[in-house]
């Protein structure tokens, strides 16, 4: 009988192979390292040219008077001036340190406290029901206003500080997860059960991973959240033992009138929170987004 394969095997395996081969070059990503220039006017010149517009503009309004009273409105060799007294007395890195301390510790017992409440929102019907809008409602309350019951609570401690903390941040971060839940593909779950990862297993294989954009999103916001809390609790309850964090320098400063205090508090303030961002939230959001393929590396 004659044979009725009409195809060799040879020619289907390297049909094949050219197959994968262009598949994996279309996926394969050319890594190198980007040049000085590029970086220099792309990364590192655009916010050192607003920096410097914000301070023409800044020394534009004093030289010409038209902000002539110096205690609205310093200059900003004032503002230099005070930032390099406090430094020359060894006092602006314990200014710092004691708000950055506070901060990321009452953020991580937030993270601690909003994972499993987010996922517990998000996988359980009655959960979310019950306490779903409260967690909204406590999101869109201004965290000053959680100060004067905490400081009747608790004194005029750590544990208020702490206490203010969580209250503005916890919300943000379950409500974060709980959105990054609810964006999960349904044929991602269904392909897990499948493949035996259920419950718990099913949780921290399946349903976190998927649900990473929205997770990150919502320590971003919660990380605002508590820098944004714990500035509002050292203005309100300033208080020697607790020590002078930077809120407590602003509400010192405006004690005394000193607009220049003020100022260095306010600058101060805002280089941490882009600080944080730039060194922890920047590289975590490139890194979710480059897993997804969603972000290529230049």
């Amino acid at each position: 009988m004659a044979s009725t394969d009409t195809t060799p095997p040879a020619k289907d395996a390297g049909d094949l192979a050219g197959l994968e081969a262009g598949l994996d070059a279309l996926e394969t990503q050319h890594k190198s390292r980007t040049p000085f220039h590029r970086t220099l006017t792309q990364k590192v010149l655009p916010p050192v040219v607003a920096v410097l517009l914000v301070l023409a503009v800044w020394q534009a309004l004093v030289s010409f008077e038209i902000v002539d009273d110096p205690t609205k409105l310093p200059a900003p060799s004032d503002v230099w001036n005070v930032l390099h007294q406090a430094w020359l007395q060894g006092e602006l890195l314990g200014y710092i340190w004691t708000s950055v301390s506070r901060g990321l510790s009452g953020f991580l017992l937030a993270l601690l406290i909003g994972t499993p409440l987010g996922l517990l929102v998000a996988r359980v019907k009655f959960v979310r029901a019950a306490i779903g809008p409260i967690l909204s409602g406590l999101q869109s309350l201004p965290s000053v206003a959680w100060v004067p019951p905490a400081v009747i609570w608790l004194g005029l401690n750590n544990s208020m500080m702490y206490a203010v903390i969580l209250l503005g941040a916890v919300p943000s971060i379950a409500n974060g997860l709980v959105s990054g839940v609810d964006q999960v593909s349904p044929i991602f779950l269904r392909a897990g059960r499948t493949l035996g990862a259920t419950g718990l297993k099913g949780t921290w294989h399946i349903v976190l991973p998927a649900a990473l954009p929205g997770y990150v999103a919502g320590l971003k916001q919660g990380w605002a959240f508590s820098w944004r809390s714990l500035m509002a609790a050292e203005i309100i309850a300033s208080f020697p033992d607790l020590g002078v964090g930077l809120g407590q320098l602003l509400e010192n400063g405006r004690n005394a009138s000193d607009m220049a205090m003020v100022f260095e508090a306010i600058l101060l303030i805002l280089i941490v929170g882009i600080a944080i961002d730039l060194l922890i939230f920047s590289p975590l959001e490139r890194w979710v987004l480059r897993s997804r393929g969603l972000l290529v590396r230049s």
